[in-house]
């Protein structure tokens, strides 16, 4: 028996298709009608059960018959399959960010998200990537290599990039200002998973965890160990996939 879990985020969708093991997985760009992508990707398909998480997912569970379930635990659900002993989960998304604290048996006692500023999430950096004239794939590793420390005093984008242009203009070095703007994000989601309680090991989710400045600066700051699962953008729809599951009492 065939089960999906699909992740309608802002930026991305991800389907996973799960029977006994992941049998299939993809991720698209969400673009500007997610339903009618949603509808491509599920065409054809013949589905036990759909679960549908995510920004968009009233939206696509109201045409498509999915069940609709909150990212915060969808995120729980698949991050504890991942790693069975994860007391939390942090994840960057391009638009929002959360972290969640999980007890010793995966039930979710805390979470806080940021859904409504860009500071700390994936849209940040994109900003501050295209500002300083860096691949948004590679402004991580560009971060490491900085020879100095330097600091960003806002955290609001647009004042973050006011700063970032004044950087440029005294002829700051182009690594030092993107180390800053990481210690910035990983200070802000810090400060989120610090006011949750995440202790011990979690799993580090969503695109911005594929960052090695972000993941090395979070792990530092947090003093916990971090795993980045293989494909950290699918840990929503895996969720969901695993609970689609469930709710057909297998």
């Amino acid at each position: 028996m065939i089960y999906a879990g699909l992740d309608v985020g802002s930026r991305t969708i991800k389907l996973v298709i799960f029977d006994t093991v992941v049998k299939e997985s993809l991720i698209t760009e969400t673009g500007a009608n997610p339903l009618r992508r949603c509808r491509e990707i599920l065409a054809g398909r013949k589905l036990r059960r759909l679960v549908v998480t995510g920004y968009g997912r009233h939206l696509v569970a109201s045409t498509q018959g999915g069940k609709v379930v909150s990212e915060i635990r969808a995120f729980a659900v698949g991050a504890r399959y991942l790693l069975p002993d994860c007391q939390g989960v942090i994840d960057i998304g391009g638009q929002d960010c959360k972290v969640v604290r999980l007890s010793m048996e995966g039930d979710v006692l805390k979470f806080e998200m940021n859904d409504r500023c860009a500071a700390g999430t994936g849209k940040f950096l994109e900003v501050m990537a295209h500002t300083l004239e860096a691949d948004i794939g590679a402004i991580g590793d560009l971060a490491l290599t900085a020879s100095r420390k330097i600091t960003i005093n806002s955290l609001c984008t647009v004042f973050a990039e006011s700063e970032v242009v004044s950087l440029i203009g005294r002829g700051e070095e182009t690594a030092a200002i993107a180390l800053a703007l990481h210690e910035a994000i990983a200070t802000r989601v810090a400060t989120m998973a610090r006011r949750v309680g995440i202790k011990g090991k979690a799993v580090f989710a969503g695109g911005a965890s594929l960052n090695r400045c972000l993941v090395r600066l979070l792990g530092e700051k947090l003093g916990i160990e971090l795993t980045v699962p293989d494909s950290p953008q699918l840990v929503g729809a895996l969720g969901a996939a695993l609970l689609a599951k469930h709710e057909d009492g297998q």
